[in-house]
C-alpha cells in the first residue's frame, strides 16, 4: 500500500504545468481528435476521479485508456469487456483453490486483475451483473477491496468506463453512474484530413512517452496533498453558485428536456467537482481556482445526451457573459448611459422651449413669447437670439462639423417663420461667423427642435428665458459624476477581466474553443464600454457646461 508522506515537497508550479502540457501532447500524439478526451482523463487520474465515455463502438475508447497508463511510471493496466455473462472472477480475480483447501478461506488471486491495477478500463460497463457492479461501487467509493477477511487497498488512480448507452432507469445503477464524475461524449473522427490519415495510415504514430514526463508514485502522492491546499475564493464560489442557479432555472422552465432528472445534480457531484477544479488549478501552476477551471464543469454536470446539450449551452453562456464579469462590465456602462439619459430628460423638461398651439377653422399655428429672450449683437445684427442644443449631436450644419452647442438666429425673423411648426433659417453655429442653413421643427410634444446632419431632432433651449439655478446644476453634476464613476468601474472591470483571463493561459485541460470565445466576449464588452464612454463623456461635458452655454 502506498502511504501518504508526512510532509509534502512543494513542486515548481511553472515547471509542473509545462510538464503536464507536454505529457498531454505525448499521450495525444497519433490518436486522432482525442486530445480533449485525453486531457480530461488525465485530469481525472490526477484528481483520483472516474471517467465515463459515451459513444458508439469502434472509436478508440479502449486506446484512450491504454494511452493513459503510459502517463504513470511502472504501473499496471487492467481492461475488460463486460457482458451479461461476466463473472466477478474475471474482473477481481479467481478464487484460490489452494487457500480454500488449506485454510477454508474464500480468497481471490487478485494479481493482474482490477484490485492491483492503477488504470482500469471497463467497456460496456452497464452489461455487467449486480455482483460485479456492487463490488465495483465499493472499490470506487473507498479504494479498497475486501478479499476474504482482509481489506486490501486498491491503487487505482483512474477508472475509465465506457458504453454506447446509459444505464436503464430503475436499474439501480444511479449510485455507480453518479461516481463517474467526468463524462465525455466520444464521437467518430470528424475532420476529413484526419479521417484520410487514419484510413491511409499516415500521420504521427503512437510512441512511448518520454520517461522524464511519466508520473512517479511519490510524486503522485505528494501532489494529492497540494491539490487540497488550492484555494476556493468567495468570488469563485459565487460563480459556481451562479452556474448552479442557471442549471436550476432551466429545470424550472420545464420545457428543456422531458425529465427533471436529466438535469439533477447531486450535492456529492458538486463537491467532487470542486476537487477536480482544484486539481486543474494546481496542474496549471496556480494556488487558487480561476474562472477558466469552472468551464470543466461542462463535462461533469450532464446526465444524458439531451442534458449534455443543455449543459453545454449553459456553460457557453456562462463563459461568454459571466466567467470574467463581461456582462457586469457592460451593465456598468449601460447604467452610466441610463444615468446620463435621465439627466438629459430632466434638462429637457426644465429647459426645452415649449410652444402653445392655437387653431382656427382655416389653420393652426404655434405661439411662443420670444420677448423675454436675451438679444445678442452678432455680425452687426442686434436682434439675434441664442438657441442652446440640449442634447448631444454631431452637428446641426454640414458647414460647421463637430459638436454644436448653440446657434444664433434673427429673433424677429425666427418668431414669424416657426409659427407654422417648421422652418428653415440662416444662423451662426457656436462661435463661427459663417452663415449656415438651419432646420427647425416643433415636435409632437410642442417642443422646439433643430435637425442635426443625421436628420435627428435635437431639443433646444433659449438663453435669457429660463435660467439655470445653482441647485439644478449641482443636481445634474452629481448625476454626471455618478455616471463617470460607473464608466471608470466598467473600465477597471475590463482590465481586471483581461488580466485574470490571460493570467490563466495556457490552460492544460479546458476545451480549445473556450479561450477564443472568452477573448471575443471580453473584446466585445470592452468595445461596448468604449462606445458608451464616448457618448457619456460628451453628454457629461455638455451638461457640466450648460450654465456657460445659456449665459448672456
Amino acid at each position: 500500500m502506498l502511504t501518504m508522506a508526512t510532509t509534502a515537497t512543494t513542486p515548481n508550479k511553472a515547471i509542473l504545468s509545462e510538464r503536464i502540457q507536454k505529457l498531454i501532447k505525448g499521450l495525444s500524439n497519433g490518436v486522432y481528435e482525442r486530445e480533449e478526451v485525453i486531457k480530461l482523463c488525465l485530469l481525472a487520474a490526477l484528481a483520483g476521479e472516474s471517467v465515463f465515455l459515451l459513444g458508439p463502438p469502434g472509436i478508440a475508447k479502449s486506446l484512450i485508456a491504454k494511452r493513459l497508463i503510459q502517463a504513470f511510471d511502472d504501473s499496471k493496466f487492467f481492461d475488460y469487456l463486460m457482458t451479461r455473462f461476466s463473472t466477478p472472477e474475471e474482473v477481481f480475480g479467481p478464487l484460490s483453490i489452494q487457500e480454500l483447501k488449506d485454510n477454508g478461506k474464500y480468497v481471490r488471486l487478485t494479481d493482474g486483475y482490477l484490485p492491483t491495477a492503477q488504470v482500469v478500463f471497463l467497456d460496456e460497463i452497464w452489461k455487467a451483473g449486480p455482483a460485479i457492479l456492487n463490488t465495483l461501487l465499493t472499490v470506487v467509493n473507498e479504494r479498497t477491496f475486501k478479499n476474504g477477511q482482509d481489506v486490501l487497498p486498491v491503487p487505482m488512480r483512474l477508472l475509465i468506463t465506457a458504453s454506447n448507452e446509459l444505464p436503464d432507469e430503475d436499474s439501480g445503477l444511479d449510485a455507480l453512474y453518479d461516481r463517474m464524475l467526468v463524462r465525455v461524449f466520444v464521437n467518430r473522427i470528424q475532420e476529413k484530413q484526419n479521417f484520410k490519415a487514419m484510413l491511409m495510415g499516415e500521420g504521427p504514430t503512437l510512441q512511448e512517452i518520454d520517461p522524464s514526463l511519466t508520473i512517479k508514485d511519490e510524486e503522485y502522492i505528494n501532489w494529492q496533498q497540494h491539490i487540497d491546499d488550492v484555494q476556493l475564493s468567495e468570488a469563485i464560489f459565487e460563480q459556481i453558485y451562479q452556474l448552479k442557479s442557471m442549471v436550476e432555472n432551466k429545470v424550472n422552465q420545464g420545457d428543456v428536456i422531458d425529465s427533471d432528472n436529466e438535469l439533477y445534480i447531486s450535492d456529492r457531484r458538486w463537491k467532487k467537482s470542486v476537487r477536480l477544479l482544484k486539481a486543474s488549478a494546481f496542474f496549471n501552476g496556480r494556488d487558487e481556482i480561476n474562472p477558466l477551471d469552472l468551464l470543466l464543469l461542462q463535462d461533469c454536470l450532464w446526465h444524458s445526451p439531451e442534458s449534455r446539450n443543455v449543459i453545454c449551452n449553459i456553460v457557453d453562456k456562462f463563459a461568454s457573459d459571466y466567467a470574467f464579469n463581461q456582462k457586469e462590465s457592460a451593465l456598468d456602462a449601460n447604467e452610466a448611459e441610463t444615468i446620463i439619459n435621465t439627466i438629459n430628460d430632466d434638462v429637457a423638461e426644465k429647459l426645452a422651449i415649449t410652444f402653445t398651439k392655437e387653431s382656427t377653422m382655416r389653420k393652426e399655428w404655434f405661439k411662443y413669447n420670444f420677448a423675454t429672450a436675451a438679444r445678442f449683437n452678432v455680425n452687426n445684427n442686434p436682434r439675434m437670439i441664442k438657441l442652446v442644443m440640449l442634447q448631444q449631436n454631431p452637428s446641426v450644419s454640414e458647414q460647421e462639423p463637430g459638436d454644436s452647442r448653440w446657434v444664433y438666429v434673427d429673433g424677429d425673423e425666427f418668431d414669424k417663420k416657426i409659427r407654422t411648426g417648421k422652418c428653415d433659417i440662416y444662423g451662426f453655429v457656436n462661435k463661427n461667423t459663417h452663415l449656415c442653413r438651419l432646420q427647425f421643427e416643433i415636435d409632437a410634444q410642442n417642443r422646439l427642435t433643430v435637425k442635426d446632419i443625421a436628420n435627428r431632432a435635437v431639443l433646444v433651449g433659449i438663453a435669457g428665458n429660463k435660467g439655470i439655478t445653482e441647485s439644478m446644476q449641482q443636481t445634474w453634476q452629481q448625476g454626471v459624476d455618478s455616471a463617470m464613476a460607473k464608466i471608470v468601474d466598467a473600465e477597471h472591470s475590463i482590465m481586471k477581466s483581461r488580466s485574470q483571463f490571460h493570467g490563466a493561459l495556457p490552460h492544460n485541460f479546458i476545451n480549445d474553443s473556450f479561450p477564443a470565445l472568452i477573448e471575443q466576449s471580453i473584446s466585445d464588452a470592452a468595445d461596448k464600454v468604449t462606445e458608451l464612454k464616448g457618448l457619456v463623456e460628451k453628454s457629461a461635458f455638455r451638461i457640466s457646461h450648460l450654465s456657460e452655454y445659456f449665459a448672456k
